[in-house]
């Protein structure tokens, strides 16, 4: 078992996480060059790809993005330098722990980085926290899900042409503006965990 694995999973929750890591592909028209490079294998789609942090108060924490669609979340997680950025973080003042996020197995664990327990044949434990995590870690998708409800151009991949358009620019922006939209009205995610946001004075600071 690894140190961190060890360490930082001992709870039935992590009490030090603060965010949840995820990519998420957005589809584009398919272009008229280098469609292999933006081609993604397992959605079937010429993309683009962002990586997101979302936090439990319903904002985006982190954007990395965009890269080509045919990039691995591991790839995009070592080329956006997060990593590094997360071992700055001071230790929890409930725990004592580092201050992490929680991603999906496609991830690679860190003391900053946990995800599930892997493997075939799990303790109850171990099954615990997976289940308590997972639930969790779906409010990353409400994120998601909030930007391209909010603003649906989006999601019309035949007015996205890359080189044609600012296809990546679009979503950062828009995503930035959803942030703020959560702060004046709120989202499912800052319900679910019953968190709210900071004032939109204090975010635009």
């Amino acid at each position: 078992m690894l140190y961190a694995d060890a360490i930082y999973r001992s709870g039935a929750a992590l009490e030090n996480c603060w965010g949840f890591i995820d990519g998420t592909v957005r589809p584009v028209c398919r272009p008229g060059e280098n469609q292999r490079a933006i081609y993604n294998g397992h959605k079937r789609v010429h993309s683009v790809k962002f990586q997101s942090v979302a936090l439990p108060n319903g904002l985006v924490g982190h954007l990395y993005g965009p890269v080509e669609g045919k990039r691995d979340d591991s790839g995009m997680l070592a080329s956006s330098g997060l990593l590094q950025d997360l071992q700055r973080f001071s230790n929890s003042p409930v725990t004592g722990l580092p201050m992490c996020v929680h991603g999906d197995p496609a991830y690679p664990l860190r003391a900053h980085l946990q995800g599930p327990y892997k493997g075939a044949v799990l303790t109850l434990h171990q099954q615990e926290f997976n289940k308590s995590m997972s639930s969790a870690r779906v409010s990353v998708e409400w994120v998601f899900n909030d930007i391209i409800n909010c603003f649906k151009f989006l999601d019309f991949k035949k007015n996205l042409k890359v080189g044609l358009s600012a296809v990546g620019k679009m979503y950062i922006v828009c995503a930035l503006m959803q942030n703020a939209h959560t702060i004046l009205y709120g989202s499912v995610t800052s319900e679910y965990f019953g968190i709210n946001p900071p004032a939109l004075n204090d975010y635009f600071i």
